[in-house]
């Protein structure tokens, strides 16, 4: 069963804009390198929130994930943003996720 790891942030200085910025060029890269990753997205929620979105084939990897970006969050966020909370839980429901067809011959 796939795993999602949802995080939430609070912006202390900057912008959304920046945070992305920042996102694309770090935690994009660290997180595709990384073993298990599905998908990454971040989601402005606030003026002054946002949250990261990531899925993974296992839980494991998820909780993984999860230390990755705290050690890259207080690397490089520079006193722009920090984490206000971490989730991370199986997923019951994954319609991004398809089974590959069956082989005709």
């Amino acid at each position: 069963m796939r795993c999602t790891r949802v995080a939430l942030y609070d912006i202390k200085s900057g912008t959304f804009d920046e945070v992305v910025s920042q996102a694309k060029a770090g935690m994009v890269p660290l997180f595709k390198d990384s073993n298990g990753f599905v998908s990454y997205g971040v989601a402005q929620i606030d003026k002054e929130a946002f949250v990261s979105i990531s899925t993974w084939e296992t839980r494991a990897q998820a909780d993984a994930a999860a230390a990755k970006a705290a050690d890259w969050v207080k690397a490089n966020s520079r006193d722009r943003f920090t984490l206000r909370n971490n989730y991370v839980g199986d997923l019951a429901i994954d319609t991004g996720h398809r089974e590959p067809a069956p082989m005709t011959h």
